[in-house]
């Protein structure tokens, strides 16, 4: 079989198969809904139970309801747009440079929100909630068909688990787009491993204006025509004409979805750097004013973060290293490498893409809730000790997230 063929969907050959007899016996998409739901009772009570200690005071002059709660942060940019829309002029500070402002976001999941209040009468923040929780909801059941491809039943089941409670994981219940992004990102991948290669264009464009997702793509398509084109040359498999010409129109058209944003900006605002300027204002925080110089970033975060916590940039940037190398570490792994192709090929390119852009800060934890196939790869070793182990350090690792990142501090600026 070739190493991106289509692994048959086997049942469980190992003794503790008998573990899943009576799971079985239930249709696959009941057992995943049914642990997307335990798992999003347990996140809400967590989240309940830090929103009664935070008051809620800071945002809205309120004590918190959950809905409100869910659509604080980024959550008031969407409701802005959704509302309002984008601003023709941008926002200056005193020194010239470009200010936080509505640009930094995508437009689908505000409309989207929009829509729904049109058609229903609800408000934004239960709108906002109920759109991220049923895209998350189909996510789970997209992504266990995706693990399917490769991973036995029981891994399968245990890679959603592993999803459902990662430490990141209230962002599947709250205002934000990412469930969105994620759902159609499963779905992307789930077409490239089945060859429904028409499909994936349109989905690619819903997907980049979703969240900024079009570049990484790119990157993830571009991996795979030099895979193809490696394999091809060692006469292992053949890259077929018409894999070729949809492979390369693919990474062309993402490429193009990548810049529409910026395009799109341009048009509007009558600036060309109106989105990179605006993305560089979050990061100005931290770093100061500056320009958007690629594969730099997470140089210039690491000597930041060490100086402010160990008092030597240099120590940071060792870091920094570090991480990579212990990326490539999990990303070259066996358990990784059970894996299809595409879902391999989808975390290095999606970690291409945020090493070459994106400044690392408290957001980080949530920008990698993307390379959910990792989840998969969790659950390809069969310990239950480690199963359990993951599952409720994943708990505890909602807990402190919320707390350190989600609840606001006057004084604290650390947006999850």
């Amino acid at each position: 079989m070739s190493a991106t063929a289509i692994a048959p969907e086997t049942e469980d050959a190992s003794p503790s198969r008998s573990r899943w007899s009576v799971l079985r016996r239930i249709p696959w998409w009941i057992q995943v809904l049914l642990v997307f739901a335990v798992s999003r009772v347990v996140t809400t009570v967590i989240m309940l139970r830090v929103g009664a200690v935070r008051q809620g005071v800071e945002w809205t002059g309120l004590r918190d309801t959950y809905v409100r709660f869910a659509t604080t942060w980024d959550g008031g940019w969407y409701e802005r747009i959704g509302m309002t829309g984008y601003p023709s002029v941008l926002p200056l500070s005193p020194s010239g440079a470009v200010e936080q402002n509505p640009w930094a976001f995508m437009p689908v999941y505000p409309f989207t929100v929009r829509g729904l209040m049109n058609i229903t009468g609800l408000d934004w923040a239960n709108a906002a909630v109920l759109v991220a929780l049923v895209c998350s909801a189909a996510a789970c059941l997209v992504i266990y068909r995706l693990f399917r491809v490769s991973l036995s039943e029981g891994q399968a089941l245990m890679g959603i688990v592993f999803f459902c409670v990662a430490p990141t994981s209230p962002i599947l219940q709250i205002g934000y787009a990412e469930s969105g992004g994620i759902l159609l990102t499963a779905v992307l991948l789930l077409l490239l491993v089945r060859r429904k290669w028409i499909w994936t264009f349109p989905v690619v464009l819903v997907v980049g204006l979703l969240r900024p997702s079009g570049l990484a793509i790119a990157a993830m398509t571009g991996l795979y025509f030099l895979y193809r084109v490696w394999r091809h040359v060692r006469g292992t498999e053949p890259f077929a004409r018409r894999e070729f010409a949809f492979t390369v129109s693919l990474t062309v058209w993402s490429l193009a979805v990548g810049f529409a944003w910026l395009l799109i900006a341009w048009a509007v605002t009558g600036s060309f750097t109106a989105y990179t300027d605006t993305e560089l204002a979050w990061r100005s925080v931290f770093i100061g004013e500056g320009e958007l110089i690629p594969f730099t970033s997470w140089f210039a975060g690491g000597g930041w973060w060490g100086g402010l916590w160990f008092g030597s940039p240099i120590t940071g940037m060792g870091i920094t290293v570090v991480v990579v190398l212990g990326f490539l570490a999990i990303l070259f792994s066996r358990a990784t490498r059970s894996l299809d192709v595409f879902s391999r090929l989808w975390v290095g390119g999606y970690a291409i893409y945020l090493f070459a852009f994106f400044y690392p800060q408290s957001s980080t934890f949530r920008i990698l809730m993307p390379m959910f196939p990792l989840a998969g790869a969790l659950a390809v070793p069969r310990s239950t000790l480690l199963r359990v182990f993951v599952v409720a350090a994943s708990i505890v690792g909602q807990i402190v997230w919320v707390l350190l990142c989600w609840v606001f501090t006057p004084g604290d600026w650390s947006p999850p």
